[in-house]
């Protein structure tokens, strides 16, 4: 390598909710130098605007006939990515439970993810010291080609002990069943379902903390630039 100076690294980080992958991919970003992208959150900020705009969506062809409309915007910085949909910030508003219920639903339709799926890849091909993105299908779709490829999965119980700490209140068995429920519709998809990819490490965290999953994606992404 010309002056010592690391190769960019584009890391796929996949996996259902709950696997820790959100806090694992911005802090293994910040720590390495890398840009980061919350895929999830970009599928929910097309929902967001099609619930605000009041498109069916139950109708995947109303979908599909708006899917181009609304102009999203991602903000790569780990420590503090945005997202804006029009202009307007939607970090909070797209993290509603209405949202969140609606979002399997949006993400099934191929116009959705063709879309957002081409503003995935020009993020990251515009990422000059590599980024880590995190998401479903990143794996698999989006970046087959990424340098290091990780697949976070845990148990249904831990996945909802975490998300149910993340939503305030939030009853454990009703959290899993809802798990369990996105996790099926995300997996059974016709395009780009959630499916771990053939080259992926597989990190399971069910009886790991934080930090020790955190160390463990650094570990594997140091090995990799080291190899490159």
């Amino acid at each position: 390598m010309e002056n010592g100076a690391a190769q960019p690294v584009i890391v796929a980080i996949d996996g259902p909710s709950g696997t820790g992958k959100s806090s694992t991919s911005k802090a293994v970003a910040a720590q390495l130098g890398l840009s980061y992208l919350d895929t999830g959150a970009q599928y929910r900020a097309i929902t967001w605007w099609m619930v605000t705009n009041g498109i069916d969506i139950d109708d995947p062809s109303a979908i599909a006939a708006v899917a181009g409309k609304p102009e999203i915007v991602s903000g790569t910085d780990p420590n503090a990515p945005t997202i804006t949909v029009d202009g307007t910030d939607v970090s909070a508003p797209i993290r509603t439970q209405e949202v969140t219920s609606k979002v399997s639903a949006v993400s099934a339709v191929p116009e959705v993810r063709a879309r957002i799926t081409e503003l995935q890849r020009s993020i990251a091909a515009g990422a000059e010291h590599g980024i880590v993105v995190e998401g479903r299908d990143i794996g698999t779709t989006v970046l087959p080609d990424a340098d290091l490829k990780i697949f976070l999965t845990a148990s249904p119980e831990a996945r909802a002990a975490r998300r149910s700490g993340e939503l305030k209140g939030a009853d454990l068995h009703s959290t899993r069943e809802a798990l369990l429920k996105r996790d099926a519709a995300d997996s059974s998809r016709k395009t780009s379902p959630l499916a771990k990819a053939e080259d992926a490490v597989e990190v399971d965290t069910t009886d790991l903390t934080l930090a020790q999953v955190i160390e463990c994606v650094v570990t594997l992404v140091e090995e990799k630039r080291a190899g490159k």
